[in-house]
């Protein structure tokens, strides 16, 4: 279902269900949690997370695990619970996370997407979230997490209509950061970009982004950081930054 590979300090973990259309079973959010672990010990500077499967991004959760869930309601503490970690692991980790979006995008796909730090749309990406066409709802962290990038009324109009929108839609309510003519290329031109800079900084930033209390203490001792001392070198010496990490 996920397969990883990196070049030049960019990771990807690929998508790889096209028989069913990328969705997400149940037994495959602690699989990509440990994806998300094995591309965090590593040494990567940035994450993709795309698909292989054409025409389609992710298509949601296994329909048949939403079926089995009306009768089981400890599978439906399981199915919250490992999903949910899933996205945290995604949404903590300490280097940047793009989301290269080619065609569908579908209820926790776009939970998915909206766990990584940017989002590339390619020109046939679609986005819907759907719970309401099936009487159920979207979890709170991923809710949460739609709000703070399209505002409550967006978030509203997508979630209580269901309705599916194309890449230059989600790109004008800001669903999206880039529409490229192509997502992984667009992607992997913006983690070169991102790779080439101090993974501690970007690290630091993230945390701060996240409203991190000790967002203070980083400014300050960042400036005692090895990778200062190289970026002003660097600059003074017109090269490119040999950064640690």
């Amino acid at each position: 279902m996920f397969i990883i590979d990196s070049i030049d300090r960019i990771a990807r973990i690929s998508l790889d269900r096209p028989q069913a259309r990328n969705a997400i079973a149940i037994q495959h959010w602690t699989m990509l949690s440990a994806a998300i672990a094995q591309v965090a010990a590593s040494d990567a500077h940035v994450l993709i997370v795309r698909s292989m499967a054409p025409n389609i991004f992710c298509s949601g959760a296994d329909i048949g695990d939403l079926e089995a869930l009306g009768t089981d309601p400890a599978m439906r503490t399981r199915f919250r619970t490992e999903m949910a970690a899933a996205f945290d692991a995604l949404a903590r980790l300490p280097i940047a996370t793009i989301a290269a979006i080619e065609g569908g995008c579908y209820g926790a796909g776009v939970a998915l997407a909206l766990a990584c730090d940017i989002r590339i749309a390619g020109p046939k990406a679609s986005f819907g979230i759907t719970p309401a066409k099936v009487g159920i709802v979207y979890p709170a962290g991923d809710v949460a997490r739609l709000k703070a990038l399209v505002g409550p009324g967006q978030a509203a109009r997508l979630l209580t209509t269901g309705m599916t929108i194309d890449a230059d839609q989600a790109l004008a309510i800001g669903l999206v950061e880039e529409r490229s003519a192509a997502a992984d290329q667009g992607a992997l031109d913006l983690a070169a970009t991102i790779a080439a800079n101090s993974r501690s900084s970007v690290a630091g930033l993230k945390r701060i982004l996240a409203a991190d209390p000790a967002a203070d203490a980083l400014f300050e001792d960042a400036f005692g950081g090895h990778d200062f001392l190289e970026g002003v070198a660097a600059f003074r010496e017109r090269r490119r930054p040999v950064f640690g990490g």
